[in-house]
Parts: structure tokens; sequence; C-alpha cells
């Protein structure tokens, strides 16, 4: 019996410690996804409750209407201004704090308290900054000579200080994943590059980038699951004179933004749940986009790496003697490197 319970207990162990993530995905994640759907196939009227089947037509009447297109485009349009700048610049700074730095734990901090702060002041502070009469924004391009941007009312400059809220809150968070990842790369590698010659740029793009890539696309991911559900930024920046509706000609309106209006301002719950899984489609579709492109780049780069090896592997063979032995010719060595022999540094 003390034989079959150990047994018992070595295999139903790993289950029962990843038991609780499942049964907390189910309630809060499997469950509303699922009730979801079933909203979406009726008629629901917020104050009524479940009304009449009525299949596919309050998807066809979502994907029927002008705003919910013209919401798709501007959460594109912000969720491309918002995180191409923003890995780069994540890279950049998590490549700045990984040099040995006087109190970088100060710096590693501080990159981190735009995070802290809270989506509402962040929309309120910026909504001051980009205010079209006296915002800091237009004073500082007055000085330059420009005029006036019409940041709350022209779509590309709206979309462009929605997205500055976005990069500033969050560059710094995803600066700090790249660095514990950066870390995590042996030192060894950067040395015997840096013995071989290559600088700085060479060793970021050829050794850290590579070695980094899963938690790039980790980042990436992540990246764009929340910038295509963007709620209080567009929110909040002009809810003043719009409503909270994303302007009005809802020119800053996301879909999330959309969805919250069909939901509490039209109350139909039937239609807002098919634009949430309409949204929940768009997500999954770029996110097997990303994963796509980052399986080619992997493919393509270790098939770069295999040919590469394959030819170092060529010139050391025919430099080897027919007994098996190699000449030790020694090449001339530097003050602080040890002696290199020609088959070593062809290997390499």
């Amino acid at each position: 019996m003390s034989h079959r319970l150990s047994r018992l207990d070595l295999k139903a162990s790993p289950y029962l410690y990843i038991a609780p993530f499942f049964l907390l995905f189910g309630v809060f994640g499997l469950f509303p996804l699922v009730y979801t759907l079933v909203v979406s196939l009726h008629d629901w009227p917020l104050l009524q409750g479940q009304g009449d089947f009525v299949g596919l037509d309050n998807f066809a009447a979502v994907l029927g209407d002008r705003f919910f297109w013209n919401s798709i485009f501007n959460t594109i349009s912000i969720f491309l201004l918002s995180s191409i700048p923003q890995i780069a610049v994540a890279l950049v700074l998590a490549a700045i704090l990984d040099q040995h730095l006087r109190a970088k734990t100060f710096w590693r901090m501080s990159v981190l308290l735009p995070y802290v702060v809270t989506p509402v002041a962040v929309a309120l502070i910026f909504s001051s900054i980009f205010n079209e009469q006296a915002g800091l924004a237009n004073n500082l391009i007055g000085l330059l000579g420009i005029d006036p941007v019409e940041w709350k009312h022209d779509v590309f400059a709206s979309h462009f200080a929605i997205a500055t809220m976005v990069n500033w809150r969050w560059t710094g968070y995803n600066a700090l994943i790249l660095l514990a990842a950066m870390q995590a790369v042996p030192r060894d590698l950067h040395e015997s590059a840096a013995l071989d010659g290559a600088g700085a740029m060479r060793r970021f793009f050829s050794i850290t980038v590579p070695s980094i890539r899963p938690t790039v696309i980790f980042v990436i991911i992540t990246a764009t699951i929340g910038g295509l559900q963007i709620f209080a930024e567009p929110r909040l920046f002009d809810v003043s004179n719009a409503g909270g509706i994303g302007g009005a000609q809802r020119q800053f309106q996301t879909t999330v933004l959309y969805l919250w209006e069909m939901a509490f301002f039209r109350q139909d719950f039937g239609r807002a749940a098919a634009i949430a899984w309409l949204l929940f489609l768009l997500i999954v579709a770029i996110g097997l986009v990303n994963f796509a492109i980052s399986q080619r780049i992997a493919t393509a780069e270790s098939s770069r790496i295999s040919k590469k090896t394959k030819r170092r592997l060529a010139a050391h063979r025919s430099i080897t003697m027919p007994g098996g032995a190699a000449p030790a010719v020694t090449t001339t060595a530097s003050d602080d490197a040890p002696a290199v022999t020609k088959n070593e540094e062809v290997v390499r």
C-alpha cells in the first residue's frame, strides 16, 4: 500500500500543483469567454436581459457599422505608433542598464516609476500637456516657429498623443524584462567576441539580440495584446469635450472604447459581445502572424549558423596533418591576451 501511495503521489502531485491555475483560468477566463459567445448570439438589451436567439445577426450588424471599422483603424494606428517605438527604446534602455553603471539599482527603479503611476493620472497629465490652447506641447513647438497642433481634433496628432502616453508608461517595464534576459547571456560570449575585434554594436546585434529572442517575442506578444485592448488613455484624453467616446468625430475611438459605447450608451449587450469576439479573433490572428514571423527568423538564423559552422569545420580539416595532429603555429599575442594557435583561431 505504501508503494502504491508513493507511485500515486508521484503521478498526481504535478497535476495538483498546477490545478489552481486552471481552476482560476476556468472561472475567470474560459467561462466569461464562452458566456460572451452565448450573449453575442442573442438579442440582449442591457436592462431587459436575454432575448431571442438571433444567430450571427449581431456579427453582421457590427461588421456593417462604419464606426466599427473606424475603431479598428484607430486601434491599429495607435498600436503601431506605440508598440514599435516602445520595444525599440526598451531594447536600447535595457542595453544601457546592462552596462557597469554607478547606482544601477537607482536607474533600474527609475525606469519603472512611470509604470507605477495609474493610467487615469497618466491620461490626465498628458491631456493637459497636449491641450490645444495652452498645453506644454504646443508651447514647445511654438518656440520652433511651428503652428499649434490640434492634438484632440486631428486624427494622426491624437493617435500620436495617445501613443506617447502608452510609450511613457510601458517602455520602462518592458526594458526591465529585456534586461533580465540580457543578464542571463553568458559574459564569455561577449568577451570572446571582443577579443576577436567585434565592436559594441556588432556584439549587441550578433550576440545579445539573438540570445534574448524568446523574451523579445514575449514582449512583442504582450505589447500586441495590450495595444489592441487600449481603453483608459483614449477614454480620458478628451472626456470633458467629447464625452469620453473617442473624440467628437470618433477620431481616436478604439475598438474597446466602441465596445464600451455599444454596451452602456446604446445598451446593446449582444452587439457588444460580438465586438468583443471580433477583437479576440483579431488579437489571435496578429499573434499568429507574430509567431510565424519569429519562427521564420529563427529558422533562417539557425540555417546561417549551421552553414558557418560547416565552413569552419572544413577549414579546420584542411589544415590538419594526415596523422590527425594539428600544427601548433602560434600567432602573435598581445601582452594581456594568451597566445592562440592557428587551429584554435580557425575553429573559433
